[in-house]
This record gives structure tokens, sequence and C-alpha cells, in this order.
């Protein structure tokens, strides 16, 4: 007997969309059998009829808060949107207070996230101490990859940013070598700070403080400029490097340069970099503050062409919750509030409209917000696949209801800040998430329990380097 059997859906596997009914036992999925086949026995059989049957999503960069700031969310807060949203694995950014720098605050943040998460969780490391026995300690303890910004830490989070902050280039030089020795994959939030600074402090002699003077302050060639700087240390290096939330034309333009003369680099994008653009700052104020900032239409063009033709491999959230309270100090002065907004509950409902709407293919949307990245960050097959021996994490997906975004039905502790995405309705809906083979999301619900989600722990030698 089976544990559960999900019976008469469109099931998207890596070969395409089968007619097969999956059978789950012990948290794996452990076959799929021809959907005629008449002697299946299960604790739970799920109808699926009408259904897609999808692999979950797995946020490959995602912020918590906790347990420092637990008014703007913590582990159970997040990860509940997240089951809501479809994401059945989250990669956690280690932003936290103090620093994830060190082995001993990540074992710390790892027993945070097993007491309170309700879907599986990965957790970066910051290498910026330059500390190879910190490094390997990180690394040993299951670190997913790592994460560097190239920018300054902002002013009065130093403690939040204390390795992780690497703007000066002999730095990032040094911490660059030291991840390459782990095998795992560095996320890099590619942006040059002498740049911004100087951008800011014309801005702030002007007088501006105007939302739209944030994005002034990080134009396109900012970003630019530091993609190229980091891929061309890299040529020797060979680090698995990562560009994080690659925001438009500019910087696509030169990460696909680097790409034509042989660079392993792989890059994401983020939802609000397709379906939002300088314009939606006006509509919602702070709100719309994001690091890199929304660009043009012609930035949306090029990012959507980017995810089509695979120069960009995965679509990712950058959840980055905060409170409505501290959005609003923004509103007359834009340079008051904390950047990021957001966004998990919306991945896969994005992600799946324009799928639906012929803007992709469904397996494409399955690559971006699944699949890629488990190979990438060296989970796969056990994480981003219906397979058989897989975890056994799936999404049922309604393609007949539109769901349209409001506060109430969201989950994450910053709901109030959603700002975005409120209003949008997207075709398709989410029916049940299911995390390590137990429903923990079902018909606008949580039905999970906090300690539902397990460790994932990746495997060097299976990052893949072939994007």
């Amino acid at each position: 007997m089976y544990d559960t059997v999900i019976k008469n859906g469109s099931v998207v596997t890596p070969n395409g969309i089968e007619n097969v009914s999956i059978a789950i036992k012990d948290k794996k999925i452990v076959a799929l059998l021809a959907q005629d086949e008449q002697q299946l026995t299960a604790e739970l059989i799920i109808d699926a009829t009408g259904l897609y049957v999808l692999p979950g999503a797995i946020d490959i960069h995602f912020h918590c808060r906790a347990p420092a700031y637990p008014d703007r969310g913590d582990f159970a807060t997040e990860t509940q949107a997240a089951a809501a949203g479809g994401v059945t694995t989250i990669f956690e950014m280690p932003i936290s207070k103090p620093c994830c720098a060190t082995g001993d605050i990540f074992r710390m943040r790892k027993a945070l996230a097993a007491a309170d998460s309700y879907v599986n969780y990965g957790l970066y490391a910051a290498p910026g101490l330059l500390d190879r026995d910190e490094i390997e300690d990180m690394v040993n303890e299951g670190a997913i990859g790592f994460k560097i910004f190239m920018t300054s830490a902002p002013a009065g989070r130093d403690d939040e940013f204390e390795g992780l902050c690497l703007p000066n280039v002999p730095d990032l030089y040094q911490a660059l070598k030291l991840v390459a020795e782990t095998g795992l994959v560095c996320a890099l939030h590619a942006e040059y700070d002498p740049l911004i600074d100087w951008h800011t402090q014309q801005l702030k002699a002007a007088g501006r403080n105007d939302v739209p003077a944030h994005g002034e302050s990080r134009p396109p060639h900012v970003e630019a400029l530091a993609i190229a700087a980091v891929l061309t240390l890299n040529e020797k290096i060979n680090a698995n490097v990562h560009i994080a939330h690659l925001s438009g034309k500019e910087p696509l333009d030169v990460f696909r340069r680097f790409k034509a003369t042989g660079s392993t680099a792989t890059a994401e994008t983020c939802p609000h970099y397709l379906f939002f653009t300088e314009q939606d700052i006006h509509r919602v104020g702070p709100y719309a503050k994001i690091n890199p900032p929304l660009r043009k239409d012609e930035d949306v063009a090029a990012v959507w062409e980017g995810i089509r033709d695979g120069s960009l491999m995965a679509v990712t959230t950058d959840h980055s919750p905060f409170t409505a309270e501290e959005k609003e100090r923004a509103r007359t002065d834009i340079w008051l509030t904390p950047p990021g907004a957001p966004g998990v509950q919306e991945l896969m409902l994005g992600m799946m409209d324009a799928a639906l709407r012929g803007k992709l293919t469904i397996q494409q949307a399955v690559n971006l917000i699944s699949t890629n990245g488990a190979k990438r960050f060296g989970v796969y097959p056990e994480k981003g696949a219906i397979m058989v021996n897989a975890d056994a994490d799936i999404v049922l997906y309604d393609p007949s209801v539109q769901t349209t975004i409001s506060e109430d039905m969201l989950f994450s502790k910053s709901k109030a800040s959603d700002k975005l995405y409120e209003g949008m309705v997207f075709q398709g809906g989410i029916v049940r998430t299911i995390v390590n083979g137990k429903t923990i999301f079902l018909n606008g619900q949580i039905v999970g329990e906090r300690g539902d989600g397990a460790f994932v722990r990746p495997d060097p030698s299976r990052v893949d380097t072939t994007f």
C-alpha cells in the first residue's frame, strides 16, 4: 500500500506532460504508473482531474527576518507564504542579525528554521570574513551556497552584513578564491558601489529625496559594470558564480558577452522585473523600492527574452519582507526606507499565468522556478522534478480558475507591504501544496505544522555548470 496516490492529473515530468499516477511512500515518489492501473491502494487517493501536477517551486533567493525582526516575518510566517504559493523549498539568504558568516551562527539559523519551517529550507553562508576555517565549517554544516554583496552595508545595518559586503575588489577576489575551493555556488548582488555612491550624492546635493530618485541612483550601468568586474575576476578563479536578480537589458547584454566566450556563470531574474516597470513607482510609491530598481519597458522585454532563450536560468523572488510602517517612512524621503518587497506567494502564479497565456511553455515555467535551480545548486534529482526516487514535493494547480491578489489571502507577516501585486489577476490557482509527501496547503488554508520542512544539503559534485 502506498501512502498517497495522485491520479487523473496532467503531470509535468522531465519528459513533458504525462498522464500518469504518482505513488508516494515514505516521503518519496516511488512509482509513476499508468492511469488505467487498477490495483492502486493508498491511505490517501487524490483525484487531480483537470489539474496540472507540478514539481514544487524552489525559491533560490529568499529572505527571512528571524529572529531579530519578528514584526517583518519569521521562518513560520514566511514559509507559510511559500507553501501557499506552491514553493516547497526556499534558499534563505545570510542577512541576519548577526550576519550568517560563521559556523556558530549558521547552526543557530539552522536550528531556528528546523523548528519553524513549513517547507524545506537551504541556508546560504557569507564568506566575507575571508576565514577558510569558518567557510569550511559552514560547508560541513550543509550550506546551500554563498552570497556576496558588491555594495557597502546599508547605514545602521553593519552587523547584518558583516562578512557579506565586499565592495573592495581585493576582498572580492580573495572570497571568490575561497568559495571556489568548496565547489558550491556563489550568488552575487552585482552593483558597482562607487558609482552608486556618486549618483546618490549628486541627487542629494540637488535636493532630491522623491521616490523616483532611488532608481536614478542605481541606473543600469551600475549593474552592468559590476557584472563585468566579477566575471572578469572569475575567468581565472573559476568559481561557480551566479548573478542575482538581473534586472534589464544593459546588464543582460554584458552577461551574454561573457557567456559567449565560455563563462560558466549563471544568472537569475525576478518576477518584479518581468511584470512591473519604473512607472509602477508612481502607483505604489515606496513599496516599489527594490535593489536593483524597477526598469523601463525595454528592460522588461529584454528580460523576458532572456528567460525564453535560456540566458537567464531561473526566476526567483528575492522575497524581502518589511513592514508597511517602514515603507511609509519614504513617502517624504526615499532614502529613509530599506529596499525590498514580498513576493514568494506570487512566484508560481505569475509564471504559470505567463505559460497559460502563451508567453512561454509550461515546461519552461517549471524549469525556471524549480528544475534549473535544483540542478544548479546540486540538489537534483531529489528536488526539482517529478520522477521516481525524487522527494514528494508536489503542487496541484488548477488552470481553469483565476486568482486575484488581495491582502486577506496572503500569509507573509509583511503582507501589508505587498502592494506591487495587489489587485493583479492571475490565470490559475494553487489547490494543494505537498511537502515531503504531506499536504501543507489546501484550498486556501495552511494545514501543515511548524517543523514540517526538512533541511536541504547540496552535493558539490552535482552542481550543474552547463547552463
